[in-house]
């Protein structure tokens, strides 16, 4: 096994002290420094943490020695320990994560407890390992606010479609749902917004926990009713535009009225 050898050589790879490390991991100093050491050997909820926090797989992190290959191979992954449940006939189901869990989700993703605790349902339809997310806000509109979109998981950052939607879970920006462009030279993805007054954001791969792939979503409003909405601020967006234009060069918007 590598692992002491490893989780030193990953944690100088990212310019990170021991200091820094241990609270990112939420651990002391001395405890880290015992494991790079090959001194101690870590749980099993320590071992899915620093795989985590480090964005390999626990296999690499413990059997394959990093120093030796080409970083980029590992670096961009994560742990493929995807927690599950099940119903009564073992068929998985579909764990709804809600607005309001989503922080918790962060730090509890691989966490077969915490998942358990979810909200689940089927989509007999559907194939694969899925789950579900609630939508907040309006940057992904017609997509509304409160709207459940069920995903599959994604098992590596190359099987990423470029334009294709994803939520993504980070650390940094939480539990996101963005369309996903592929960035190689900057070694991460471009979220973009189906709204046009969200900015663009970068998300560099090695702060990418989980990622799941749009399969489907589940509204609450008639797709008309929210068409017909946007139309109207559309056209009252526009509005406000002429009367601006008007007023800028000192006519009356009523000389152009019908």
């Amino acid at each position: 096994m590598y692992f002491a050898e490893n989780l030193k050589f990953i944690r100088e790879k990212c310019g990170w002290s021991q200091a820094e490390a241990a609270g990112k991991l939420g651990i002391p100093r001395t405890t880290l420094g015992d494991y790079e050491r090959g001194h101690t050997e870590p749980s099993l909820e320590a071992l899915i943490a620093m795989a985590r926090n480090y964005g390999v797989s626990i296999e690499s992190l413990l059997c394959r020695r990093l120093r030796t290959i080409a970083w980029e191979e590992e670096r961009p992954g994560w742990p493929r320990v995807v927690a599950v449940t099940v119903d009564a006939q073992n068929r998985p189901n579909i764990e709804l994560v809600r607005t309001r869990a989503a922080a918790g989700y962060i730090d509890s993703f691989a966490d077969p407890e915490f998942i358990s605790e979810l909200p689940h349902f089927q989509l007999p339809a559907l194939q694969g390992r899925l789950r579900a997310f609630e939508i907040e806000g309006d940057s992904m509109l017609p997509l509304e606010s409160g709207s459940i979109v069920v995903c599959r998981y994604v098992e590596k950052i190359t099987d990423v479609k470029d334009g294709h939607c994803y939520v993504a879970v980070s650390m940094r920006d939480g539990v996101v749902y963005k369309r996903l462009q592929q960035d190689p030279k900057r070694n991460g993805f471009v979220c973009r917004s189906d709204n046009a007054n969200y900015p663009a954001f970068a998300l560099p791969w090695n702060e990418v926990r989980e990622l799941w792939e749009y399969q489907a979503h589940i509204a609450f409003r008639d797709p008309a009713a929210i068409h017909q909405n946007l139309l109207e601020e559309k056209i009252e967006e526009i509005r406000k535009n002429v009367a601006d234009l008007h007023r800028q060069y000192g006519e009356s918007p009523s000389k152009h009225s019908h």
